[in-house]
């Protein structure tokens, strides 16, 4: 049995919450710098540059790539041989978040209820916490703050066996056209497939927070990837939605065991600023 420190805890998800929001994942630049080598658009080609140069901008300066810094997203993979130790788990990643939004004078954005007096908590807490049990002894978090531009261009739509594939491509189409330049592409499209209303909806989202250059294990979804990835880019809404061949820079799938009579369809959007920072304990 390994021991975790819930300290170990809270040290690494403030490092991430700042190393997410100011520095654009490797992956995601060097998509970049590939979609702006083949862009036609004048337009589109500078606004890739601009991009580019925000980011180092960020980088070097320590400052957030965007103003909205998101809620604090936090996909946490716990081994079941780990122990947390000296506090509670949630406790101590709600802290983290807290110390890296407060001292790293990224925005806060969270309130603490939704609709009457939405008050803000001035601290970014509490965060968005998913977390699964797994083999092993090692603690794995994801920090993956999110903007409300593209969360709020999010779809879930429950179709049935007979749509098939292409109630699939309708439903992530007119996602990405529903969205167009709110959701300040390019963007990187989560799709999740399959589970019920909450499962496909949460496998969007983790989906949207991949890796670029990821693709999913099994090659028919590998395919289909590839397959709406094309599609959204034959769009034309282009980088910022100013028109363009750099709709989307990925197409991520992640799906799920289903009923027999359904078939959930759930798209989540990434912004240009594809923000997550990763660590194991």
């Amino acid at each position: 049995m390994k021991d975790i420190h819930v300290k170990s805890i809270t040290e690494a998800i403030a490092a991430m919450a700042v190393q997410a929001c100011c520095q654009l994942p490797a992956s995601m630049r060097k998509s970049f710098e590939t979609a702006l080598a083949k862009e036609p658009s004048p337009v589109g080609r500078n606004i890739l540059g601009q991009l580019l140069e925000n980011a180092s901008i960020a980088a070097e300066e320590g400052i957030p790539i965007c103003q909205d810094t998101g809620l604090a997203v936090v996909f946490a993979e716990l081994g079941q041989d780990a122990h947390i130790v000296g506090g509670d788990f949630e406790d101590a990643i709600n802290e983290g978040v807290r110390r890296g939004y407060v001292d790293g004078y990224l925005r806060k954005s969270c309130v603490a209820e939704p609709l009457f007096e939405r008050k803000n908590t001035k601290d970014n807490t509490p965060a968005v916490i998913h977390t699964r049990i797994v083999p092993g002894d090692s603690l794995r978090l994801r920090l993956a703050p999110k903007g409300a531009g593209s969360e709020n261009k999010s779809v879930l739509k429950m179709l049935v066996p007979a749509d098939g594939i292409e109630g699939v491509r309708k439903v992530v189409l007119d996602a990405v056209l529903a969205a167009g330049p709110n959701s300040c592409p390019p963007m990187v499209v989560g799709v999740g497939l399959g589970g019920n209303m909450e499962v496909a909806a949460l496998c969007a989202k983790r989906a949207a927070a991949r890796d670029i250059g990821s693709v999913n294990a099994d090659p028919r979804y590998a395919a289909l990837e590839r397959e709406l990835l094309e599609m959204v880019n034959k769009t034309g809404v282009g980088p910022q939605g100013l028109g363009g061949l750099t709709t989307a820079v990925a197409v991520h799938i992640e799906w799920a065991p289903t009923h027999i009579a359904s078939l959930p369809v759930a798209v989540n959007i990434n912004c240009h600023a594809a923000r997550h920072a990763e660590t194991v304990l």
